[in-house]
């Protein structure tokens, strides 16, 4: 790449050294394939100890595979999800969700892009009436395509809305890891605890090489899930080096420390933004590990130059800066001197 990807995503940096040792381990001599060796049996009774003694969990290549497959397994075609305007089932799965599951979602424009039961009500309308998608589940994401957070207070009054109207609740946790270091609870505390059905959950965001999870935190769900994961194409042969990961990302709770140091580093970016470029409005609470900003076309113009990142919405010139486990402080530094100086040389 041209340019350095430093705050481009958390899909950007690398592998963290103890996974990748973990990998390494598993690479000696033979074991079973499809799911029956040790290191996946670990790995299940891993989230059972992080999940609750109820999870399940199934392992898959991405999280747009862990979405759809978990959705699949869970609705018909004629049910409905409820997600936000910016869920990534809706914007950056390709349609995958519709195209592998044949149901609609039911999108809802957000400030902040999270979901309330009141903002979810009025995509109830229509429930019993034949000529109408059936809304069947809520789907949220934590923390959210903006970088926000849903309090333990918002999530379990969203599965409680979801008990009363007869809906599933999905949390979308490509991010989870974040989210639950940023709140400071536990990942059970943020999921089964609060009454999450079914979790995406991520690990690729997180240090790990490629691999995310669907964890059934209702056991009535659960029932011939590993057909859908076969028949989605899902299932890992050598499900050893899937699996290790796992193993790997929560003995000696990397999963928390990597979470804690992306999102510490995030504060500190926009600790620099608001001390060296007072001038740039930041846009969302920093809550998790994004920053996103309004710059004028012309500074996203001239730091692309020298640095690679995305640009959430080109209409309105908001840029989004993510840091990962491996950002370093040094790099936060510079990028912001870089930009106080492009303000104070050119604009």
């Amino acid at each position: 790449m041209k340019h350095p990807p430093l705050f481009a995503s958390d899909n950007f940096s690398g592998v963290h050294p103890e996974v990748m040792a973990a990998i390494q381990q598993a690479n000696t001599g033979y074991a079973m394939a499809y799911g029956g060796d040790p290191w996946t049996k670990k790995a299940a009774e891993l989230f059972k100890q992080y999940f609750g003694s109820s999870a399940e969990a199934f392992f898959v290549f991405n999280g747009t595979a862990a979405n759809v497959c978990s959705l699949k397994h869970t609705l018909s075609p004629w049910q409905a999800v409820i997600c936000t305007e910016s869920a990534h089932i809706w914007t950056d799965e390709c349609g995958a969700p519709q195209a592998n599951t044949g149901c609609t979602l039911l999108t809802v424009p957000t400030s902040d892009g999270k979901l309330t039961p009141e903002l979810c009500q009025f995509r109830l309308q229509g429930r019993g009436f034949q000529h109408h998608v059936q809304a069947a589940a809520i789907f949220i994401t934590q923390s959210t395509e903006l970088g926000t957070l849903y309090s333990i207070e918002e999530l379990k009054k969203l599965a409680a809305f979801a008990k009363r109207h007869d809906l599933l609740f999905f949390m979308d946790g490509a991010r989870a890891c974040n989210a639950a270091a940023a709140l400071g609870v536990s990942l059970k505390e943020m999921t089964t605890d609060v009454g999450v059905d079914v979790l995406s959950f991520g690990g690729t965001k997180n240090g790990l090489m490629g691999v995310e999870a669907v964890v059934f935190l209702k056991p009535e769900l659960v029932k011939n899930f590993q057909y859908v994961r076969k028949q989605q194409m899902q299932l890992a042969s050598k499900m050893r080096f899937l699996s290790a990961q796992f193993v790997a990302l929560f003995e000696n709770d990397l999963w928390k420390r990597n979470a804690q140091h992306s999102n510490a580093l995030a504060r500190l970016l926009e600790k620099e933004l608001r001390l060296h470029c007072p001038q740039i409005p930041i846009l969302y609470p920093v809550q998790a590990n994004a920053v996103f900003v309004k710059l004028p076309p012309l500074a996203l113009e001239q730091m692309q130059k020298k640095y690679f990142f995305w640009i959430w919405d080109e209409e309105q010139s908001i840029a989004r800066w993510m840091t990962s486990w491996d950002t370093k402080p040094e790099s936060i530094e510079q990028f912001v001197q870089d930009l106080a100086k492009l303000f104070r040389d050119c604009l």
